[in-house]
């Protein structure tokens, strides 16, 4: 077997470009201040060696580590939500084509009968420098994280809108899920159905009073009525399933929209224990297109969770750019994914 090749070093870029090490320094940190035709032979002897920068090197002399830190929150069982996974893939693949790495860190472990501390995992990152920035995607009233980041001046952008603060100055994205809520109900009354029931989550998430009211003011527009036709559950397959058993024996919706993917299910199971069929006896509709709707065919609503990504990295790096403002918020529109659960043809 052939020995491997050692990584190209910086010095092995100078010989062959017939150059000093301070020059390949500084068409890799400052191209301004070389010719072009100095850069020129520089990039080539950089691409033809396959040579990467030392970012350890880089860290120490510019005190840029140039990653950006994104808190995990616990796993969450029995439920369909794969949102987050999807959104951690995009930003890691928007990151790294904007030259950032995403650092991936817990809050720590927590003891049985013990609340998560939410600060937890920040402050060691932030007392070794370790990150330039955080994405923070939990974004509810009074959220501690973002307070106490704002309060010890760490730079950071938000997935999620600072629902009661709109005096917030760091850059958020959101997506739109009221109007892709009122989206899927349209949908399903343009199917023939006038019976619309809404499962969503119980009181105090934000996120969830934001869906329920796209789906309130599309039934109001469309004339439709919405009492007794709404249920609010944890967000659990087996809590979905009840909720909508019970609707179907007391309210007699002939379709549902639903606040997540997991209530969703929840509906089909209900559905499949009375022998109905979804679509041609039931309409439903979900929200996150996680991988489960898509081999379920559940119709439901899709978070642009790509471009959010990208409109994130944007912000972080306008925040860390001197003298480059970000843009405060931008609220981006989801889209409908249509299958047969919702479908009567």
């Amino acid at each position: 077997m052939d020995t491997p090749r050692p990584p190209a070093t910086l010095a092995d870029v100078a010989e062959r470009a017939g150059v000093s090490r301070q020059t390949v320094s500084n068409a890799i940190n400052n191209p301004d201040l070389l010719r072009p035709d100095t850069l020129a032979r520089v990039q080539d002897a950089i691409e033809h060696l396959d040579y990467t920068p030392n970012q350890a090197a880089r860290h120490l002399r510019t005190r840029s580590s140039h990653l950006v830190g994104l808190r995990l929150g616990p796993a969450q069982e029995f439920t369909a939500n794969m949102a987050m996974d999807r959104f951690v893939h995009a930003l890691v693949e928007a990151s790294r084509e904007a030259g950032y790495h995403v650092l991936l860190f817990s809050g720590g472990r927590v003891a049985e009968g013990e609340l998560p501390d939410p600060l937890g995992g920040y402050d060691d990152l932030l007392r070794s420098t370790a990150v330039d920035a955080f994405v923070v995607t939990d974004t509810y009233l009074g959220n501690p994280q973002t307070i106490g980041l704002a309060q010890r001046r760490a730079p950071f952008v938000a997935f999620g809108r600072p629902w009661d603060d709109p005096g917030a100055a760091h850059p958020w994205v959101d997506v739109d899920g009221a109007a892709g809520i009122a989206a899927a109900t349209e949908h399903l009354r343009a199917q023939g159905h006038e019976r619309i029931a809404w499962l969503g989550w119980q009181p105090g998430s934000r996120i969830g009073e934001d869906r329920r009211a796209g789906w309130h003011r599309a039934m109001t527009a469309l004339g439709l009525p919405t009492a007794g036709l709404e249920a609010a559950v944890e967000d659990g397959v087996l809590a979905g399933g009840r909720a909508a058993a019970s609707l179907l024996g007391s309210s007699a919706p002939t379709a549902f929209v639903c606040a997540s993917d997991t209530l969703a299910v929840g509906v089909l199971g209900a559905l499949s224990d009375r022998g109905l069929k979804p679509g041609r006896d039931v309409g439903v509709v979900g929200f996150d297109d996680s991988q489960v709707a898509q081999v379920m065919g559940l119709t439901s609503v899709r978070q642009p969770l790509e471009e959010v990504a990208v409109h994130l990295v944007a912000a972080l790096r306008a925040l860390l750019a001197p003298g480059h403002g970000a843009e405060s918020g931008v609220l981006l529109q989801p889209t409908l994914e249509v299958r047969s659960s919702s479908t009567r043809g």
